[in-house]
Parts: structure tokens; C-alpha cells; sequence
């Protein structure tokens, strides 16, 4: 049983591709993270080399997989006990991964990870996996409507992304390139009330029938009038015309009022994670 680490993300996908396609909502990040590195390049997320690892179980069938985008932290997906131990010991100790200074997991996994580690860590933030069930949009919906945002927003959704990514503690630049890239199949849509957009909310690209709600966006002096419920609604609805059978969304367990509205819109839990930084 070992892991396997590279800079080579055709490598990764010959060897792990199949494994992260077959648990696509618990892989809904790993794998819309190749999707933008496939369509946009190495430096899709930023400015470091990203890199790529596969668990293998003694029979060489593949167990686990793991992505890091620097500065984004180290991502993984479903792992065993063994494969946890050992991807702590290989933090410690292997080149490819001196980059990850933290990693997204489930709750067990990343709290087991960091004990592997051996480093102070805390937790930055703890998030919550959600799946649509039956949408219901708000009822009264605010004033206004969802439209498909254009190139014409560019520089309005620039400033919401980066307005969204302080907000969150997050604060990595989006590309104009990314932006372009959800305009062109529709996937990010503009709540606007009498010609003024007041609202965003994004899809990522269906991938293996799973699409991800990401981000949504109201400025602060025009939250508190639904907006946010309402573009979300709408989003989430163009993410099953575009042909996802899953809807996801995660949120910041220390945001009550998100994780609230999400269920009253028809969301439902589906796994817990940690954001370990050291």
C-alpha cells in the first residue's frame, strides 16, 4: 500500500481519474479542480505548480487521491484509515507536498491527518456538504428577476469575486479567463431589480451529472431582501437544466444564516469537513 505523488495531472488521471469520477459528490472540488486545469491551464488557481497523489491498495487497485492548487490548500477525497496514516507521514517527508501549508477533508480524516502530521495545526473553518432535493424557491420572491450574466458584467463580477473571497477569508484573485469561462455555458446568473444587478450566484460545469453551487454573492448594503435565496434558487434549477442530476453546495458551518436558508430552499446534509491550516 502506497502513495504516489506527481506534477503530471495526465499521470494522475490515467491512474486515479476512474476512482474520483465514481464518487463524484464527495469529489465534487477534486474534480471540477481538473476540469480548470484541463481547460485553463497549469497556473488556473494561482501562481504555484500544482500537484497530484493516488492511494494504492496492495492489490495496485486505487483507494484514494488527493489535488493540491497552491495557494489553495490540499484537497482530498474519500481515504482509508491506512492511506490517512500514511499521507501524514508523506507530508513530513515528501518534496511534491512541502507546498501545502493545510488540507480539506472529511472531519475524521482531517482530524486523523493531523494527528499523522506530527505539526501544531487548528482548524481555519469547518464546512458542510449539501445536495439538492426538491428545490423550493423562496414564496414571496423578492422584486426582480435572474438573467445570464454577460461579458458585459465582467467588471462587476470581478469586484463581487473578490469582494466574495475577503468576505470569506479567501482572498485569491479570479481570472478574467474563469469568468469567461462560466458565461460561456451559462453557469453564472445575475439577480437584477429594475435594471440593477443586486445579486450572483454560480455553477460549476456538470461533471459526471454533478454540478456545484459556488459562489453566491449580495453586496452588504442590499443583503436582508431575499436576493440571495432567490438567485440561488434560480442557479440552482440552471444547474439541473444544464444537465446535472446533482446539485451541490457547501457552506461555513459558522454561517447560521446560510446553512438555514440552504435548507429551506431544499438542500440536505450530506458530509461533513475541515479546512486544517499548521
Amino acid at each position: 500500500m502506497t502513495w504516489t505523488f506527481t506534477e503530471d495531472m495526465d499521470t494522475y488521471l490515467a491512474a486515479a481519474g476512474a476512482f474520483v469520477a465514481a464518487r463524484p459528490v464527495t469529489h465534487t472540488m477534486m474534480l471540477t479542480v481538473a476540469d480548470g486545469l484541463t481547460r485553463r491551464g497549469p497556473h488556473a488557481f494561482g501562481d504555484g505548480v500544482p500537484c497530484f497523489g493516488w492511494w494504492q491498495e496492495e492489490d495496485g487497485t486505487v483507494a484514494g487521491a488527493m489535488v493540491c492548487t497552491p495557494p489553495y490548500p490540499l484537497l482530498l477525497g474519500e481515504l482509508s484509515a491506512e492511506a490517512v496514516t500514511a499521507l501524514g507521514a508523506a507530508l513530513a517527508d515528501e518534496p511534491l507536498l512541502e507546498r501545502a501549508g493545510g488540507f480539506n477533508a472529511r472531519r475524521a480524516d482531517a482530524r486523523a491527518l493531523a494527528q499523522a502530521w506530527g505539526r501544531e495545526t487548528k482548524v481555519a473553518e469547518e464546512i458542510r456538504l449539501y445536495r439538492l432535493e426538491e428545490l423550493v424557491p423562496p414564496d414571496p420572491a423578492p422584486a426582480g428577476s435572474a438573467r445570464p450574466a454577460t461579458a458585459a458584467d465582467l467588471p462587476l463580477l470581478s469586484r463581487w469575486y473578490e469582494a466574495f473571497g475577503i468576505d470569506t477569508d479567501q482572498p485569491a484573485p479570479v481570472s478574467e479567463a474563469a469568468l469567461r469561462d462560466r458565461i460561456s455555458y451559462g453557469g453564472l446568473l445575475v439577480w437584477e431589480n429594475e435594471g440593477v444587478p443586486v445579486s450572483m450566484a454560480a455553477f460549476t460545469r456538470p461533471l459526471h451529472g454533478t454540478s456545484r453551487v459556488a459562489p453566491v454573492y449580495t453586496p452588504p448594503a442590499l443583503r436582508g431582501r431575499g436576493y440571495a435565496g432567490a438567485v440561488t434558487a434560480a442557479v440552482s434549477a440552471a444547474a439541473r437544466g444544464a444537465g446535472a442530476d446533482e446539485v451541490l453546495l457547501f457552506t461555513d458551518l459558522s454561517n447560521p444564516t446560510s446553512n438555514a436558508l440552504y435548507l429551506r430552499l431544499g438542500y440536505r446534509p450530506v458530509e461533513d469537513r475541515l479546512y486544517v491550516i499548521a
